[in-house]
């Protein structure tokens, strides 16, 4: 046994990036963005900067009150798969409602976006003869397990270059099925991808697309259904992939489209068919923001003008980032150390706290503290937390920008 222990210590050692860690919070409901933090046994009080609940919607009263009630009528758990007894009327109405959000026939509910991409991709591109996949170089890793998962033919273009993608689709063979498959907002960089470009490439090959709206639904495009809708274009693509765990901030995955593709995925897709269904007061809470955020503007407004701000004063400071196409502010640092080191001076001397992200989850020497003001942040927040920063980064001896970079 013990050989083999020694096979996986160096397996941990050899890793790039080191050692995962993770920080023990308990975000406080009605506080946040405050959370606790325990330190030696203590619970200090933090200010959270990097939350996927963009909008704060999972401690809005509106989704508490519907769990609560939820919790209250059918217990914790489903009690099964969907096949087998774990259909609750709340997961119905929810597919009803993420159905009708995105305009399409029909929608499946999955237990994260994770098993969403997996599952319903390795059908989609699995079940169709001679399929050739066209995947954007950066997607998550949830869609590049659901391509090798159908072990479908797949060709990766250079992120958001559709000239490489128009070469590698016509290089293919005419007849043959094609699925094109892209992000809308990319979830490190914060930049958005060309989908009107996308979808035209689409309709002159003959493909299908397969849009991952997971940081956008919620947060972009009319009653929160993403940038395809943003932009007028949602009917171009085929299939739409989101998320509960975000903008909705509850969990589970989803995917919308035509009531085939959804049937087949539903018979087929075993990520789907082999887990247990999410709680029906997950079910109940996820409905909720979901038809709040389809009534109200608020939110939305609120996440976008704090990402403004943040987006300008970040420039004035000279302080790289990578994108500020969206509410997603990736500061770029490009070294493994220097990125965990600012991360704890933040969190030490200022009590915020913002991840240092290295890799796996971007490229060594591309490291970013990936920032997230969200609907939930004040102007004086979002101004507080850029001073931190500042002062960190000219404690660092971190590089600066020249100069203010022009941005498109």
């Amino acid at each position: 046994m013990t050989p083999y222990l020694d096979l996986f210590s160096r397996l941990i050692d050899g890793a790039d990036g080191g050692k995962r860690e993770f920080l023990e919070i308990g975000r406080l409901a009605g506080r946040f963005p405050a959370a606790s933090v325990r330190s030696d046994g203590d619970a200090d009080s933090i200010s959270v900067w990097c939350s996927n609940d963009y909008l704060g919607m999972g401690q809005h009263p509106a989704v508490l009150a519907a769990m609560k009630e939820a919790v209250d009528k059918y217990g914790a758990g489903a009690g099964g798969s969907r096949n087998i007894g774990g259909t609750n009327h709340y997961h119905v109405q929810l597919e009803e409602e993420l159905a009708a959000l995105h305009g399409k026939d029909d929608a499946l509910l999955f237990t994260s976006g994770y098993t969403a991409n997996d599952g319903a991709l390795s059908v989609i591109a699995g079940r169709l003869d001679g399929c050739v996949v066209f995947s954007d170089a950066l997607n998550h890793a949830s869609v590049i397990d659901g391509l090798r998962h159908s072990r479908a033919q797949k060709q990766i273009f250079r992120h958001n270059d559709t000239a490489h993608l128009e070469e590698l689709i016509a290089a293919a063979v005419p007849d043959v099925p094609k699925l094109i498959v892209a992000e809308s907002v990319y979830s490190m960089n914060g930049d958005i991808a060309p989908l009107a470009e996308i979808a035209d490439i689409a309709k002159r090959y003959g493909a299908m697309t397969y849009i991952d709206e997971v940081h956008a639904v919620g947060m972009y495009g009319p009653q929160g259904a993403g940038i395809a809708a943003r932009e007028g274009i949602a009917d171009d693509f085929t299939v739409v992939m989101g998320t509960l765990a975000k903008g909705f901030g509850t969990t589970g995955g989803y995917i919308a489209g035509p009531s085939e593709v959804i049937e087949a995925v539903r018979m087929f897709s075993r990520s789907f068919i082999f887990t247990t269904a999410l709680p029906p007061a997950v079910a109940a809470g996820a409905l909720a923001a979901v038809r709040h955020l389809r009534s109200s503007e608020a939110e939305r407004e609120q996440l976008w003008s704090n990402a403004r701000l943040m987006h300008r004063l970040l420039d004035e400071r000279r302080i790289p980032f990578i994108s500020d196409q969206t509410h997603i502010v990736s500061v770029l640092v490009r070294d493994e150390a220097l990125c965990k080191r600012m991360s704890t001076q933040l969190l030490d001397r200022h009590g915020i706290y913002v991840q240092a992200i290295n890799a796996p989850s971007v490229r060594v020497g591309e490291e970013i503290l990936r920032v997230a003001p969200g609907a939930v942040h004040t102007a004086d927040e979002v101004r507080g937390f850029v001073d931190a920063l500042d002062q960190v980064w000219t404690e660092l001896g971190a590089d600066r920008l020249p100069a203010a970079p022009e941005r498109s």
